[in-house]
């Protein structure tokens, strides 16, 4: 890697476009890697299209949905929306990243990939719920309405190495929400559907935090920053979803994302990979963010074991009510 911007391990004369130049091999190197490893595949042949009948309406013969016709879960479903308007603000989820990362070079080109791919996973979720009528498609429509008319705005759009940061962590949230949601979903249709997306937001995981080691080795203070601010006020793309406090709260009690989920298979696995808590050689600033950041985890590891505790003791009065 060229640079010709400040000195390593110096905050002072960054700027995000010295960054977006300074990555912009790393860029070209990990879409290169990317487009050799992804693999195409065709939304439709995932969905069961068999499964599918009219909807009360312009057709004479269509059937009102029931949510006694389909097979998922109660928890399976609130999910699914949760997941799939999440997926829906895909427009307002590209503004943000082509207007920090731009639309030129290879950062415009992993830019449009990106958004290529992430458009099949709306695409395949909506169609498996409508032909599978999972959930009530009026509401559904409703929500999505609701949810986009509001716009997004990330709480990291100030700074490209904030969003690099926050993509690294919540790509591989979204991997574990999909994959979580498949498990407890009682459908294998649905479970095999999401398994495939999840292979998706792997991929566009390791690209995002790859990107973030370069920054971390370049720009160590500023990354140990960015990294620091996006773990402690991390929140998911989908929080300003119609009724998404109490569908999180449904979501941490099945056991598709949680407090400890988040902490052993989302922040964890990264900070391990790119050895974050152990970078030494960094001036001030770095190096106080990254003792808050290991304040901070240790916190969560608390707060996730007091989840723990009342989890479990949930889990034993329902066993004891069944019993009864």
């Amino acid at each position: 890697m060229t640079l010709t911007s400040p000195s390593l391990g110096s905050s002072a004369g960054w700027t995000d476009a010295r960054l977006l130049y300074a990555l912009e091999e790393v860029v070209e190197k990990e879409l290169d890697r990317h487009l050799k490893v992804a693999k195409d595949w065709m939304p439709h042949e995932y969905v069961p299209w068999s499964d599918g009948r009219n909807f009360p309406g312009f057709f004479e013969d269509g059937e009102a949905w029931d949510p006694s016709q389909s097979k998922v879960t109660d928890i399976g479903k609130t999910a699914l929306v949760v997941n799939l308007l999440t997926e829906d603000n895909l427009p307002s989820y590209h503004h943000e990243i082509a207007s920090l990362f731009g639309r030129d070079g290879a950062w415009g080109t992993w830019v449009h990939r990106w958004t290529a791919e992430e458009g099949r996973h709306g695409i395949v979720m909506r169609d498996y719920l409508l032909a599978s009528r999972a959930v009530d498609p009026d509401k559904l429509e409703q929500f999505r309405m609701a949810h986009m008319s509001e716009g997004f705005e990330s709480d990291n759009r100030h700074s490209m190495l904030h969003s690099v940061a926050y993509v690294s962590f919540q790509e591989l949230a979204t991997r574990i929400s999909h994959r979580n949601t498949g498990h407890q979903s009682g459908d294998p249709v649905c479970d095999r559907m999401l398994a495939r997306i999840a292979l998706d937001e792997n991929l566009h995981m390791i690209f995002y935090r790859n990107l973030l080691k370069a920054a971390l080795e370049i720009a160590p203070d500023l990354a140990m920053q960015a990294v620091r601010d996006v773990v402690v006020g991390f929140r998911m793309p989908g929080h300003g979803i119609p009724g998404f406090e109490r569908a999180a709260a449904q979501m941490a009690i099945g056991e598709i994302y949680n407090m400890r989920i988040h902490h052993d298979d989302v922040l964890e696995p990264v900070l391990r990979h790119l050895k974050v808590l152990d970078i030494d050689g960094l001036g001030p600033e770095g190096l106080r963010a990254q003792e808050e950041l290991g304040l901070y985890m240790n916190g969560l590891d608390a707060e996730a074991a007091k989840f723990d505790e009342k989890l479990a003791a949930r889990k034993a009065r329902m066993a004891a009510r069944a019993a009864g």
